[in-house]
């Protein structure tokens, strides 16, 4: 059976007995039913990994020993900050899910004039714990150490106005620009999508004037959920770890 690899965000030292949290302890000996003296990987998010032995498996508690420290860095060189309207249903969760394994190191969620979701105080703040859940896993499946950052929605004009990146991108599919006549970017990418519908004209020539280059993906108009992952596949190949 392929070691396991399983998120914690305890503090981690060779030779360390800790007793993981409970959804992971449930998955070890209830899913995968897992019995004392099989490995495990860990990671807490800060880089690197540990190889930890069962020493306690039962029913929804499981106890590991950490035997080995592996400071193995799956990140890219080149830092992607995706901002993207909030979409309705599952579109989100595959967006935030798949931009993690592509390697984007920062995600912004943004309210927007075409965005259909409307998220009281307390649906925010379990919708961050969300999709905080779905990096944790992807990072699980794709053999990230650290987490990208899930920052707390905001209202596109704030978000355009406070953007430092090195190279700022808007999707905007009536523009003959594409990446290969850019150059390669000093620093941190970033890229700003809407949700369906797109971004308004105003929201455009909004960021256009903040700096924003325009950008085509080609003749297509891709859906919310297929741009961000397109243009992320693109970046990385010509800039990233993925060429």
């Amino acid at each position: 059976m392929r070691i396991p690899r399983v998120f914690s965000p305890q503090t981690m030292a060779i030779g360390d007995c800790i007793e993981l949290e409970a959804g992971a302890a449930r998955h070890l000996t209830s899913a995968l039913r897992m019995n004392s003296g099989q490995l495990v990987t860990l990671f807490n998010g800060h880089g690197g990994e540990y190889t930890a032995e069962l020493v306690e498996a039962k029913k929804g508690k499981a106890t590991v020993r950490i035997t080995e420290f592996d400071k193995t860095d799956r990140e890219s060189n080149l830092s992607i900050h995706l901002a993207i309207g909030i979409s309705r249903g599952e579109r989100m969760d595959l967006i935030v899910q798949k931009a993690t394994e592509l390697g984007v190191s920062e995600i912004t969620p943004l309210f927007t004039e075409r965005c259909e979701v409307k998220l009281s105080s307390d649906r925010l703040d379990k919708k961050i714990s969300h999709w905080q859940q779905v990096t944790i896993s992807a990072c699980e499946q794709c053999q990230r150490n650290s987490l990208p950052s899930i920052n707390a929605p905001v209202k596109i004009d704030q978000w355009q106005v406070d953007c430092d990146a090195s190279l700022k991108l808007v999707l905007h599919h009536r523009t003959d620009q594409s990446l290969s006549d850019m150059p390669p970017p000093s620093g941190q990418v970033a890229l700003l999508i809407g949700p369906e519908g797109g971004l308004s004209e105003r929201e455009i020539e909004q960021a256009i004037s903040l700096g924003f280059s325009p950008l085509a993906l080609g003749p297509r108009v891709l859906r919310t959920e297929t741009a961000p992952l397109a243009a992320i596949s693109i970046l990385q190949s010509l800039w990233g770890d993925m060429g």
